[in-house]
């Protein structure tokens, strides 16, 4: 499946029992050796009695992660379409926590993606105090982060110019920074209007991908908090867009997109 080219490879673990090691992960995952993806999805049957299924996420490079809102919208298709669920409005969990979701007609799923978190701490990001953008250095020159937490760590630079940010060298470079004591995805946004932007993000332990749901939501919520944007947004990756809404402190940020199945398989290990 995919979301706008972010794609993933969504195993059932609710009808069949399968354990997999993180070398099959990877070997999953790889585009040359396997079948090839920027994530591995489980789903598998909840672990709460008003919950659909539990959802977890694998990087490329086998390590699990709390959140992927692409992946999370693909997930909740998945189990719709499976037949698991006659009813459109579904719930689950994850690492990060709970998720809710609702599959319209033409397919598009909303996805209710919690309260973003600010808090260092919380992120987890290495400062004393909190603040609506820190400086970080790469070779001599000083750029202007934000930071937060969507269930998983971002960081945001605003550039004048995607086509131009040099996602891999910046994007490698901050990820790996030791302000971040699990890494973090990194994005790069262009604001065009108020209610539209241009974003390209470096994902941890994958590198780029064409779409990142949950870098689209941190990047809405820290362009609103610096002052320029004003919910609803669209955002615009290069094979397509999402909407994001956000009515500010305490609120969960909405995230409505598409979700692609391109085939059924399968894979022998």
């Amino acid at each position: 499946m995919h979301g706008l080219g972010n794609d993933f490879v969504v195993i059932d673990l609710i009808s069949q029992a399968v354990h997999l090691r993180t070398a099959q992960i990877r070997r999953i995952a790889d585009r040359h050796l396997g079948i090839g993806c920027d994530q591995i999805l489980f789903i598998e049957p909840p672990t709460r009695t008003t919950a659909d299924f539990y959802l977890r996420i694998f990087n490329a490079n086998g390590d699990e992660v709390e959140q992927c809102g692409n992946g999370a919208r693909c997930a909740a298709r998945f189990f719709y379409d499976m037949g698991f669920s006659n009813n459109p409005a579904l719930e689950a969990d994850c690492l990060a926590g709970p998720l809710s979701f609702v599959i319209d007609d033409q397919g598009e799923v909303t996805v209710n993606m919690g309260i973003p978190t600010f808090h260092p701490n919380e992120i987890p990001f290495i400062s004393k105090t909190e603040a609506l953008q820190y400086p970080i250095t790469v070779e001599n020159a000083e750029h202007n982060i934000s930071v937060l937490s969507m269930g998983n760590p971002h960081a945001v630079i605003e550039v004048p110019d995607i086509a131009l940010a040099p996602i891999k060298k910046l994007g490698s470079f901050i990820s790996k920074h030791s302000y971040f004591p699990k890494e973090t995805n990194v994005g790069f946004m262009q604001v065009i209007d108020k209610n539209q932007i241009y974003l390209r993000v470096y994902e941890r332990g994958v590198g780029e991908t064409f779409a990142c749901g949950s870098g689209a939501c941190a990047a809405v919520v820290a362009g609103i908090r610096l002052g320029l944007l004003s919910s609803p947004v669209s955002v615009v990756f290069s094979k397509g867009r999402l909407q994001i809404a956000w009515a500010g402190f305490n609120a969960p940020v909405m995230m409505t997109g598409p979700a692609t199945r391109v085939f059924i398989g399968r894979f022998r290990l």
